[in-house]
């Protein structure tokens, strides 16, 4: 009997003892509303991936919140909650939730670090934070016994994967997409703000502007709703990113070649929402996500490709880390080429749905006579080529005759739906419509200026423009003039190119230079601010030709508003809507020398550089003196008058 009950209370105490000391158990995940953490307690992610606690890097007596790797030797961390304010002792200070959020307490029971969220919930014991098994630290609000299945209050996570059956697969390379969308010139106070982040080395691939400031320089990127950083330095001047921002690196304290980068956030972001001292969370969130991903990629490079085999069938990896297909791999995912998405002098598109369930659009080549050498060639060279403007090529067919380039699908379709076939229900405001055009114009610029080799697309126009889920232009067929090669003769112009946006050069047989896709690319300006084709035929039998009214117009200070498409209801800036008409002007100048290149245009768009009035090309002017808007596109000469010589633009 003694044993027995001796016993008894032992087991009792065993019980009690691990019930205060829940922490030190590494299979709990949790912290719910009555725990707390501190010294070296710690939580672990369900499958022991990812550890949350207090670490000390270096001697220094400094101690942070963070997050790291479970299973990597060296400890690798990845977030960080109070980066600027540390605590010395990690055994008095507290992580717990209080007031609705997760917050930690220093030593002197002080507030240094809040997930700031601004909850309507005041019972603390609802609310827990779960560390996920894929790093993420998530604060929600459930009910009853299991709050962690509840919504989501707070995630250190600002991003999400933007494709996650690539993910599954281990294959990293579509990065992530952000979890609170950016509002740009938004009302109320909701746009963008910049977050400075200091000590690292700057991303690739910069945009370098000229301006006088640092003011003038956030300016130029805040303007820009596609710019997500900028950075200013005396010597170096003004740059500014586009897109993902490529191998940002969070650098050690003392490394003398530390740069300040400011990024692009919702001005309801937490770090904008919350106190100041969670900008650590989002240094945090930058430094971890880089660390992370070098972490990542050093352990998956090896099994990328072979991993991605087995999802696809027989495909295989080649130059340039494009996927080869077997021409039967594409008939089933196509479904025998059965859902047309459209066609062109190219070829034909289809939409298709890989094993792993990846939704891809699959291009049928027409015409193609080079040998299997050549065009495995040119494909790896157009797989390397990569902009957030330019459509992604993921791999390719190549079996004798049969030739086939497998792309992403882009559910938004292409530009010509949205302004041709559109309603008042659904259509393209102005604003969307001026980042499509700046968009097309980086995208051609890239091309053009910033390739190894210029390229020039040879059939721009609405329906080779893509859009994805955020309306962001995607120009689609790129590569292909380069496939077909640049033989440009008048054989090869009959067979390429879309009627009513061939440069005049083009249609007399004369070589053709990058110049004829900025003619296409003015031509289908025009169509933007319209919302109809160009050329309109009447019961009456005449040709109504819009671009002759709108050159009038942006020339002699008509009524640029009036040029607008219909569904608009004159909702636009009439100095954008002024400023385009008078660049599509200028784009179809008849000299091919007097058009203005497309990285002028974008520098334009950007607002860096002023554009100048521009001459009524040759071939309108007898129509806009007339006032009859017939149709232009007759062989017309090159010869230019002395006026048409000036140039497109000049500097700000």
């Amino acid at each position: 009997m003694v044993l027995r009950s001796h016993g008894c209370t032992t087991i009792h105490l065993i019980l009690l003892y691990f019930s205060v000391n829940a922490f030190t158990s590494f299979a709990n995940d949790t912290i719910s509303g009555y725990q707390t953490l501190s010294g070296d307690q710690t939580i672990v992610s369900a499958g022991d991936n990812f550890v949350l606690g207090f670490f000390k890097p270096g001697k220094a007596p400094r101690h942070y919140i963070g997050i790291w790797f479970n299973k990597v030797h060296n400890q690798t961390v990845v977030w960080v909650a109070n980066r600027e304010i540390p605590v010395s002792d990690p055994n008095t200070a507290k992580l717990l939730i209080s007031g609705g959020n997760l917050v930690l307490l220093n030593e002197l029971g002080s507030e240094i670090w809040s997930t700031a969220v601004n909850s309507t919930s005041a019972v603390n014991s609802s609310l827990a934070a779960v560390l996920r098994d894929d790093g993420n630290l998530v604060l929600s609000d459930g009910t009853g016994s299991n709050p962690r299945s509840g919504q989501i209050l707070w995630q250190s996570f600002g991003f999400r994967v933007r494709g996650p059956s690539d993910w599954d697969l281990k294959d990293y390379s579509g990065g992530c997409v952000r979890e609170m969308s950016l509002q740009c010139n938004g009302s109320n106070g909701r746009g963008d703000k910049f977050w400075p982040v200091t000590n690292v080395g700057l991303p690739v691939n910069e945009d370098l502007l000229t301006v006088g400031s640092v003011g003038e320089c956030e300016s130029s990127c805040f303007n820009d709703c596609s710019c997500t950083a900028y950075a200013y330095d005396e010597g170096r001047g003004c740059s500014v990113w586009n897109g993902d921002l490529v191998n940002l690196q969070q650098l050690n304290e003392g490394d003398g070649n530390g740069k300040v980068i400011h990024i692009r956030l919702s001005a309801s972001s937490l770090v904008f929402s919350g106190s100041k001292n969670s900008k650590g969370s989002m240094i945090g969130v930058v430094a971890g996500c880089v660390g992370g991903a070098l972490v990542v990629v050093a352990v998956v490079v090896g099994l990328i490709w072979r991993r991605r085999k087995r999802a696809v069938g027989s495909s295989k990896a080649v130059e340039g880390s494009l996927a080869v297909f077997t021409y039967k791999d594409l008939q089933n995912a196509t479904k025998n080429f059965s859902e047309k998405l459209g066609g062109g002098g190219f070829g034909s598109v289809f939409k298709g749905t890989l094993p792993d369930s990846t939704v891809i659009a699959a291009k049928k080549l027409e015409s193609i006579t080079q040998g299997e050498k050549q065009f495995r060639t040119e494909v790896s060279t157009i797989g390397t080529i990569q902009h957030m403007n330019l459509v992604r090529l993921r791999g390719f067919s190549s079996e004798g005759s049969k030739k086939l380039l497998v792309c992403d699908y882009m559910e938004n379709g292409s530009l010509d739906s949205h302004l041709f076939h559109a309603n008042e229900i659904k259509f393209l405001d102005w604003k969307t419509r001026y980042q499509i055009a700046l968009g097309i114009a980086r995208g051609l610029s890239y091309l053009h200026e910033k390739c190894r080799d210029c390229i020039i697309h040879c059939d721009i126009k609405p329906e080779n423009i893509l859009l994805d889920p955020e309306f962001c232009p995607k120009v689609a067929d790129f590569g292909l003039a380069k496939l077909v090669g640049r033989d440009f003769s008048r054989v090869l112009t009959t067979m390429r190119g879309t009627r009513g946006y061939l440069a005049p050069e083009w249609i007399s047989g004369v070589a053709i230079t990058a110049k004829a896709d900025v003619y296409s690319y003015g031509m289908m300006l025009f169509e933007l601010v319209s919302g109809r084709r160009n050329s309109e035929s009447s019961e009456d039998g005449t040709v109504k030709f819009f671009p002759s009214w709108a050159a009038n117009a942006a020339v002699n200070g008509g009524d640029v508003l009036g040029l607008l498409d219909p569904v608009l209801d004159r909702n636009a800036d009439a100095e954008e809507v002024l400023k385009i008409c008078k660049i599509a002007c200028w784009c179809i100048q008849d000299d091919e020398d007097t058009r203005p290149s497309m990285g002028q245009v974008v520098h334009i768009l950007e607002g860096v550089m002023d554009v100048n009035p521009p001459p009524i090309p040759r071939s309108l002017q007898v129509f806009v003196e007339t006032q009859e808007h017939t149709v232009f596109f007759t062989d017309s000469s090159t010869d230019q008058s002395s006026q048409a010589k000036s140039n497109a633009s000049s500097n700000a």
